[in-house]
């Protein structure tokens, strides 16, 4: 999987970006604020329908435009061609709604996935660990909604129940309503979160030996890891995901009420990394910190590639600085095996010379890239 041409308008701070890639590593060479990231959160974009750095489409919108058009001419390992083009506009123009078309044909931001398989490795993701539980969600999550088709939705449907919910709570809580009304909405929450529950913890188990695998690839002296579910509704013995749901929600019923929030659910969940059956978070050094990181990621390029039939994109912005030269080699030798892959960095010196010998380096500015090598 490769992406062959790029065009990026009115998107960050690409007023018009038309560029044309080869297969092998891509290294674009940069100092700060150049727009190297603006780059990688655009491909990031086009294979996932959302921004890892944004909240709000209104933020990848550049200064004074009143639209952002994202395009790119994928092509597969067969030679198949594929093209996407997402297009998002402001509050106001055009009601501030987007648009989705792959080959032309309009299509859900689900969708783009198939089209676009890829692993993203940025620095946020250095937090993976030790960081707020809301960023393990979010990656499980992620790699959930890439390989189970009805994923999206249910999360959708989980938020949207969740809401109304904790508005019914806070309602009750005041008097303006029963708690017979939580009924519904605590029924959609226990299907739903069920389900969630259920999709994080099998690819987890689809993880834990390429994770493992990984991890001893690049530390074989460091131990085991491993991923650990955290839940504060775990199933007794005998009961399902649902039943336990079910429980906790009577059981916190009056707290829930006194707080105006959902206090269980999947929401609430966290990701423990464990090594040598203990959690990583409460005793790792930075560099263990990133070597499983490391090995998560890898791990994910492995899962992706065994549910699509070929690798994905790797997208690594800036990461190589925090990582020392064996981290690095093991890198460079998975990057060496992909068909495409895309590396920030603001001085080639944080490279390994080995890739970059094999790579088409990019010079980023404000007139756009230009290759240099």
């Amino acid at each position: 999987m490769r992406v062959d041409r790029l065009q990026l308008t009115g998107f960050r701070s690409y007023q018009a970006l038309d560029v044309t890639f080869g297969a092998g590593p891509q290294v674009v060479v940069g100092p700060n604020a150049a727009g190297k990231t603006n780059l990688i959160e655009g491909l990031a974009v086009l294979g996932t329908g959302r921004s890892h750095r944004a909240a709000a489409d209104a933020e990848l919108i550049a200064w004074a435009a009143d639209f952002a058009r994202l395009e790119a001419l994928v092509v597969d390992d067969g030679g198949q061609p594929a093209n996407i083009e997402l297009v998002m506009a402001r509050s106001g123009a055009a009601g501030g709604r987007r648009r989705i078309r792959v080959n032309g044909v309009p299509r859900r931001a689900s969708a783009l996935a198939g089209v676009l398989p890829l692993v993203v490795f940025a620095p946020e993701d250095m937090l993976l660990v030790v960081g707020s539980p809301s960023l393990r969600r979010a990656s499980i999550d992620a790699l959930v909604a890439r390989t189970t088709p009805s994923a999206t939705a249910a999360f959708a449907t989980y938020a949207r129940a969740l809401t109304q919910r904790n508005n019914l709570l806070r309602a009750i809580r005041e008097g303006s309503a029963e708690p017979a009304e939580l009924a519904y909405w605590s029924g959609v929450v226990i299907d739903e979160g069920a389900r969630i529950v259920t999709w994080r913890r099998e690819s987890m188990a689809r993880l834990a030996r390429p994770l493992a695998e990984a991890h001893a690839e690049i530390a074989p002296a460091e131990g085991s890891l491993s991923l650990s579910y955290v839940s504060n509704a775990e199933p007794a013995p005998g009961e399902d995901v649902g039943a336990a749901l079910r429980r906790r929600l009577i059981e916190t019923a009056e707290k829930e009420v006194w707080n105006g929030a959902t206090l269980v659910g999947p929401h609430r969940d966290d990701l423990s990394f464990v090594l040598d059956g203990r959690e990583l978070a409460a005793f790792a050094s930075r560099g263990q910190q990133r070597t499983a990181i490391l090995a998560f990621k890898l791990a994910e390029l492995e899962l992706l590639r065994q549910a699509n039939g070929r690798p994905p994109l790797l997208l690594l912005d800036d990461v190589f600085s925090e990582l020392d030269p064996e981290r690095r080699a093991h890198l460079v030798q998975r990057i060496g095996e992909l068909p495409q892959a895309f590396v920030t960095t603001t001085t080639l010196d944080d490279l390994d010379q080995a890739l970059v010998a094999a790579s088409t380096c990019w010079q980023v500015s404000a007139s756009g890239l230009q290759v240099t090598r």
